[in-house]
């Protein structure tokens, strides 16, 4: 049988920021899924081409829909992370406005962008030709851009946890 007591005596003996850093990864854990669930729902759905199309009509962009995908997909993981954070990870911040504490996130956000397009582009030129020669670019899964996924992924994790605790977060003890 599961002892409770104990289990409660171990969790509260675990310092307060390998908690939050635990709860920052199951955070990232369901924002990833936000993530890669918008991203291939977009793809499916064509809304890439039609953005390349109709709302930001650059060559580029009419031949890499992925990359307006991830965009909008990395926007909803966004504001799906900020809630969580906001609310679970480090719910002593509610003291604070909510629009600086989102503004905050919003600017280390767009910044992670500014950091993630190019790890997710550069991913995406690397991996495209070993998808096309293994005969996977026709998959109905976007192989190439989901592998691109996870590389920004990787490299955004670390920004956004230390830059949001140390500076969205450092009023939170």
């Amino acid at each position: 049988m599961i002892n409770l007591q104990a289990i409660q005596e171990i969790r509260a003996a675990i310092p307060k920021e390998p908690k939050r850093f635990i709860k920052f990864l199951i955070v990232g854990v369901f924002g990833f899924v936000v993530d890669f669930g918008s991203f291939n729902l977009f793809h499916a759905l064509g809304v890439g081409a039609w953005f390349s199309k109709n709302l930001i009509p650059l060559a580029y962009f009419a031949e890499h829909h992925e990359i307006v995908e991830q965009t909008l997909s990395f926007c909803c993981a966004v504001m799906s992370n900020f809630l969580w954070n906001y609310f679970w990870i480090y719910p002593e911040a509610q003291a604070e406005p909510f629009a600086k504490k989102f503004g905050q996130f919003i600017l280390v956000s767009v910044l992670g962008l500014v950091i993630g397009v190019p790890v997710f582009t550069l991913s995406l030129a690397a991996i495209k030709p070993v998808v096309e020669s293994m005969g996977l670019s026709k998959s109905p899964i976007n192989v190439a851009g989901n592998f691109a996924l996870i590389c920004r992924v990787l490299v955004l994790l670390f920004w956004n946890f230390f830059v949001n605790r140390f500076w969205t977060y450092r009023h939170v003890k």
